[in-house]
């Protein structure tokens, strides 16, 4: 009695500790970054620096470059008839996801918002996989980030260097253009990165529940009780619930900023007296890359989750009915089978991914995992448990469908198939229209 209350409190330690947040934990590096990037808010003095830096870098410099540098008076290559799009878009874009950073960091912190006060309860697999994810989150980060920045930088270089302003409010124009070019590119790079990271954590935390996942998928291959694993996936579904909550704001007004973005781009570009060459162009195409790109990650993650969690339901169904026709082996006919193959173990019912040797399933083919995979071998556990139970355990996963959805609405594959049936639709129907008057 005694060994098993010191074990409980070594295990509610253990949990606290991983709970509690110190200077050498996972978040070392992600506090740092939060710091450098001025939107860490635990104190006021801090706060006040990161809505300053805001306002400073997402809105006042914006206008500045457009109403004061727009440069009305600069020859076809230097002049920037699309400048505000590209700054409006990206400081629409940049404010939701700042709003949101900061809800989320004040809020819930950013501990609890990563579940790693979770952590202590998910296996050791699971453990070492998130740490991973996370140590690469920051690559990620610089991988999307720096490639746009690299881009603007060149285009904001030549643009200045090539004498397309001259507006000396340092007394010398020389200084001004390089205060200016200084300004604008860490502007873009500020807005950029507040966005890409926002996408980046979101992606993290459905990496964690994908890991999950795959964990939960073992549970029909080991000896699991019903209820437990029953228990398991309420608390996957719960987690996923959370994510929802948390991040449905976002996805929708990124999707509907974005998309009128595009829009807005479409028909200045298609006009009849747009001028559309390299020189003008080459700034909306970096931000409307850099802008699909963020929303791609958010809706793909969120679509492979769904897609992760909902295959889970396929494989109750093979695992039932593997069980089913395992126990009734032999019984269903009086009359003996002659069968030539070589008699298999009877705990072990598989069924081969290409068995005529003909097709390969496209999601094995790019090295998926085993929720998706047709390989069901029927541990001989599973003949011990009822035809009920298991009949029970499908039926709940058939009826509550686990996935990220928006106010509602799963994002799953199909959704996404809407998506961007309704998106093309309205620009081949705006293309029709301008390019028809012009």
């Amino acid at each position: 009695m005694g060994d098993e209350r010191e074990n409980l409190i070594r295990k509610s330690n253990k949990a606290i500790d991983r709970s509690i947040s110190n200077a050498g934990d996972e978040l070392c590096s992600f506090r740092s970054c939060l710091k450098w990037m001025c939107v860490d808010q635990s104190s006021i003095w801090r706060a006040c620096l990161s809505w300053s830096l805001f306002l400073l870098l997402s809105i006042i410099v914006p206008l500045l470059s457009h109403f004061v540098l727009a440069c009305s008076t600069c020859d076809a290559r230097h002049s920037r008839p699309y400048d505000s799009v590209v700054q409006l878009s990206l400081t629409v874009v940049t404010t939701l996801s700042f709003f949101c950073l900061s809800r989320i960091v004040r809020r819930y912190g950013l501990r609890r918002f990563l579940f790693l006060d979770k952590l202590c309860e998910e296996s050791e697999k699971v453990g070492q996989g998130y740490t991973e994810q996370l140590n690469r989150s920051w690559k990620l980060l610089l991988v999307f980030v720096l490639p746009c920045f690299a881009a603007e930088s060149a285009y904001k270089i030549w643009w200045y260097s090539s004498g397309a302003s001259g507006i000396p409010f340092l007394g010398n124009e020389v200084v001004s253009d390089v205060v200016a070019c200084i300004l604008e590119l860490c502007s873009w790079l500020y807005r950029t990165s507040i966005f890409f990271l926002v996408c980046v954590l979101f992606r993290l935390l459905c990496s964690l529940q994908i890991l999950r996942l795959h964990d939960f998928a073992e549970v029909f291959q080991m000896e699991s009780e019903v209820a437990s694993v029953l228990k398991e996936h309420l608390r996957i579904r719960r987690h996923l619930r959370i994510i929802s909550h948390r991040y449905r704001a976002f996805i929708l007004f990124a999707l509907g900023i974005i998309t009128a973005s595009q829009f807005a781009s479409l028909l200045m570009t298609t006009r009849s007296s747009a001028v559309v060459n390299f020189f003008t162009v080459g700034e909306l195409v970096l931000c409307s890359i850099t802008l699909v790109t963020g929303l791609l990650i958010c809706l793909r993650c969120a679509t492979k989750i769904t897609h992760k969690a909902q295959s889970v339901t396929s494989l109750a169904a093979k695992w039932h009915v593997c069980a089913t026709i395992d126990a009734f082996d032999g019984t269903d006919s009086e009359t003996p089978v002659v069968v030539d193959q070589p008699i298999q173990r009877p705990h072990v019912l598989e069924f081969p991914i290409n068995a005529n040797g003909e097709w390969e399933d496209d999601e094995t083919a790019d090295g998926d995992d085993d929720l998706d995979n047709t390989n069901i071998i029927l541990p001989i556990y599973a003949r011990t448990i009822s035809f009920q139970k298991r009949q029970a355990l499908v039926t709940y996963f058939e009826n509550n469908r686990a996935g990220i959805t928006v106010y509602g609405f799963m994002l799953d594959r199909s959704t996404l198939n809407i998506i961007f049936g309704v998106e093309m639709s309205l620009i081949l129907w705006l293309l029709g229209k301008t390019i028809g008057i012009s």
